[in-house]
This record gives structure tokens, sequence and C-alpha cells, in this order.
């Protein structure tokens, strides 16, 4: 309810005559109540984490349906969380599997087949990733509209504005806090003067916008497509400004954190992904908790990677084609990764909002590239969801799909993002309905 005006007065007619009756302070005058209450508002976020080069499915589908499902092979990382985690199985991507670790991410995201021919050189998104089209509805609010990440030393991103507009990512964890942390960052109660040059910067762009209307109305069609495209990522520039320029988010948990070091050295010639992927999981919660941002897309590592973790006798990928048997070695990579996934949960679970906390408050998707590396299928598409209580998702449990399209998930996620959305997808990627039993 609106608080009362202090200037509030009771108010009447004597003979014809106005009157009135000044109020002593009430608490109905105060916003108190209205701030506890905004207070709680805690946002919405969404995310995704993403590994490279698929799964084992025989070893990572759970043996029991429902909750407190029974932990796979694979997925036994995953039990000190299993409460707060959904499996999804049984679903496949129904767009066409041509190009291999590329078609799986395009049908999921984009609920299209992918462009061209040849993976990572020819290959492109025909549209914007859902986690864009996230980024759209709630991301405006927020400096950084969505903010792309890696573990492994890549810029490769499978987050897309629009067709063939690939988003870079930030691998470099002292170049993602000072990007996010360092110039132009005010945690709450900092309330230092915003930067005099953002003025300039504001009227820099005031002249380019104004520009690009201009030619817009000179140019044909697919210039006039590529311009609009240029003009929204001015608007996303301008948003950040507006963001510095006011004051910061009063959420009790946003803190500035400590720095990470400038390079994180190589063990024994191997990336020390661990030791990445812990200071990415502190940047990217505390970005979340200081609401500079509310959408991500995190590569721990990107399709066709060839990491050489701890102990494997070759690359991650190299191993997903050559090893034998039940790829032993594939299984230990894919445990360490669940394990970097659990630690990034945790880091989100640590920070607390109200009486929930951060993780409670995010929907977190962690998925591949394909169903099994060795043979690039889209069966059984791997889907884990960790967090997602106040998004509606229905938490601790195994739901078994039998081969239903996976882009009903895609649309299940955009719907608790409150997208309004009936459909999503074009040709066989297309759906007009949300995967069945994974909301509440």
């Amino acid at each position: 309810m609106k608080p009362l005006s202090r200037r509030t007065a009771l108010r009447g007619a004597i003979g014809g005559l106005a009157v009135s009756i000044a109020l002593p302070w009430l608490d109905a005058m105060s916003d108190r109540t209205r701030r506890a209450r905004a207070d709680n508002a805690f946002p919405k976020r969404f995310g995704v984490w993403f590994f490279g080069n698929g799964v084992i499915p025989a070893q990572w589908v759970p043996a029991t349906d429902g909750p407190m499902w029974q932990p796979s092979p694979l997925l036994a990382p995953l039990v000190p969380i299993r409460d707060r985690v959904t499996i999804v199985s049984g679903t496949r991507i129904n767009t066409l599997n041509t190009v291999p670790h590329g078609s799986g991410p395009s049908g999921f995201f984009t609920g299209d087949s992918l462009g061209g021919s040849e993976f990572n050189q020819g290959s492109t998104f025909r549209s914007a990733t859902f986690d864009q089209r996230i980024a759209a509805q709630i991301g405006g609010e927020t400096r950084f509209r969505s903010l792309e990440t890696s573990v492994q030393n890549t810029q490769y991103s499978i987050a897309h504005t629009g067709a063939n507009m690939r988003l870079p990512s930030e691998s470099n964890p002292r170049a993602l806090f000072n990007r996010i942390f360092g110039e132009g960052f005010r945690a709450p109660g900092e309330m230092t003067a915003p930067d005099p040059r953002l003025a300039l910067r504001r009227s820099v762009l005031d002249a380019v916008m104004g520009q690009s209307r201009a030619l817009s109305a000179r140019v044909g069609v697919e210039d006039r497509r590529r311009l609009e495209q240029h003009l929204t990522s001015v608007r996303a520039i301008e948003q950040q400004i507006a963001r510095l320029e006011s004051n910061p988010p009063s959420l009790a948990a946003c803190m500035r954190p400590a720095e990470p070091p400038e390079t994180v050295a190589d063990i024994m010639g191997r990336p020390d992904m661990r030791t990445r992927s812990r200071l990415m999981s502190e940047l990217l919660a505390m970005a979340m908790a200081c609401d500079v941002s509310r959408v991500f897309f995190h590569m721990y590592s990107q399709p066709v990677n060839n990491t050489l973790f701890p102990s494997a006798t070759s690359g991650h990928h190299q191993l997903t084609h050559d090893e034998g048997g039940d790829q032993p070695q594939v299984g230990t990579i894919l445990r360490y990764i669940l394990e970097d996934f659990v630690t990034f949960t945790n880091a989100l679970s640590a920070i607390r909002e109200g009486d929930e906390t951060l993780l409670d408050h995010t929907l977190v998707l962690l998925t591949s590239d394909c169903s099994f590396g060795r043979t690039h299928s889209l069966d059984e598409y791997p889907l884990v969801f960790a967090g997602g209580k106040s998004h509606g998702l229905r938490q601790g449990t195994h739901l078994r799909s039998r081969g239903e399209n996976a882009t009903k998930v895609s649309l299940s996620i955009q719907q608790m993002m409150g997208l309004r959305l009936s459909e999503f997808g074009t040709g066989p990627g297309m759906v007009t309905e949300p995967l069945a039993g994974l909301t509440v």
C-alpha cells in the first residue's frame, strides 16, 4: 500500500467555507513497510553452465525416476546437492543433426537447425539463443544485460543476440573482475559521485544514435537490419551508463570481492581448471548478488575442446572417440566437471538473500553440446537444473521423458522466467507446450 503523504489533512466545510486540520505523524506515513517488502523481493536470475563433448548416456541417466533419485555413476558428485537438483532425461533434439557438436546447441537454444556445414568456421545460429531473449526481458534494469564467461581459455560462446551475432566470452578472472568490479562499480554504501566522463560518453552515444536513425532511412532492408542490431548494442551501452550514474542496489549480500590473480598458472602443462573455475564461480555469484546482471552463459569448456584434464592420457575430445570400453577416463573427466559445477552452486547457496539464498533465486541449467560424445547423438540430451526454487521448478527429482522434443524444456525455461510464450522453435524444433512435470 502506498504510504500516506505527510501533508495529508482532514478536510471539510463549515458554512460553505473549506477547513482543514493537520494530522500528527502516523506510521502509515512511513514507507518502512514498503521498503521491507521491496528488500525481500529479490530478482529472478537465469544462467547456463555449459561443458563440451557430451556425456556417456548409459552411465549418466539415474536408475530411478521421481524424488530422491538414485545417482548414476557419473552423477554421483551431485549427491550433496540432490535436494536442489532436477535431472531431466529422455528428451531429444529434433532439429537436423548435420554438424557434430554444433547442431545440438543450435536446436536447443534457438529451436532451429544450424546454418552452414562446418562447425565453428562456416556454421551459424539463425536466430538469438533463448538466454538472450530472457536477457532482453529481465536484463534491462542491470548494468550488464548478460554476462558471457568461460573457464577454458577461449572467447568462444554459444550465446547469440541474433543471426550470426555471437557474444564473446571472458575467460580471464582478473579481466572479468575489472570489467564488473573495477572502474565504475559502487557497492552499497559507497556514495562516491559518478564518473563525470559518463556524461560525455552519453553525449557521444546520443550523436551516434541520431546519425544511425538518419542513415537507416536511406539504406536497404538488409542494411537496416544490421543497423537495428547496432542500435540495440548502443542502447545496451546507454543502459550501462544509466546504471553507473544511479545509486547501487541495496542488497545486503553485495560486496566487492577479492581481486583475483592476473593469471592462473598451468600445472605440469595442464590447465588448472579447478582454480579457474572456482575464481569465475565466485565472481559470477557476486555479480548476481550485486544485481549488475541477472543472466549469464558460463562456458566451462567449449564444444570439441581437447583440454588435458588431470591424469588423462589425451585431450578430452580425443578420448571421447578413441577410448574403448566403458571409457573410464572420459567418466573421470565428467565427474571432475560435475564437481566444479557443485562448487559453483555452493557459491550461489552461500549468499543469503532474506530467508533464502541466491541459488533459490537463480535457475541454473547444466547442459552440453550432444548426448553420447563418441557418436554425437542428440537423443538422451543431458539436462540438469540446480536452484530455481522461486521460479517454480520442481526440485530434487528425476523427470523421465519418453523421447519428447528437448525444446519443450527450452520453452519451460522461458516461461519460468516470465516470458509470455505459447510456442518456441521452428520446423522440427517447434513446440507448443512446456515439458509436463517440470514445474510445481
